[in-house]
């Protein structure tokens, strides 16, 4: 497997091309094969940004981690997507632990709180994630809030 070199940014870090690759990738997983909503949520600008390339440059992995006290008080992993073609090597776990290590720097001594697709919740619980409170429909999916003690 070829190596991924990482970004983490925020959103005036972003250049137009790497806007466009997070945008044209998300859309590709969260619109064409989950369904539509709007992605284009106004948390964008206020979060970090890790993006996962492979050699020649081309977006494979993507993550957002909210600011604190938008989303929940906490800081707010989501949009956390793989390419297609990369489900199941592992990746998506190298990826959550690069942003855990990220959250980590970014945030010393707070939790994360994430809301996750429930069939999602095993991959989470991993990095330490548990359900909080009860399952419900966003986006007509399945989700579940988690939390992960710092």
């Amino acid at each position: 497997m070829a190596p991924i070199h990482w970004q983490w940014t925020r959103f005036e870090g972003l250049t137009l091309q790497a806007l466009y690759d997070v945008l044209a990738l998300r859309q590709k997983v969260f619109v064409l094969e989950q369904g539509p909503y709007l992605d284009a949520d106004g948390l964008d600008q206020h979060s970090w940004h890790l993006l996962g390339r492979d050699d020649s440059g081309e977006l494979l992995l993507y993550l957002r981690v909210v600011d604190p006290g938008l989303k929940y008080d906490e800081p707010s992993i989501g949009r956390v997507v793989i390419d297609k073609s990369l489900r199941g090597t592992g990746l998506g776990r190298v990826m959550m632990a690069e942003a855990m290590r990220r959250c980590s720097e970014a945030w010393p001594g707070r939790g994360n709180r994430i809301s996750a697709q429930a069939h999602l919740g095993r991959f989470y619980g991993e990095f330490g994630f548990v359900p909080v409170g009860e399952a419900y429909l966003e986006d007509n999916i399945p989700h579940q809030e988690m939390w992960r003690q710092p």
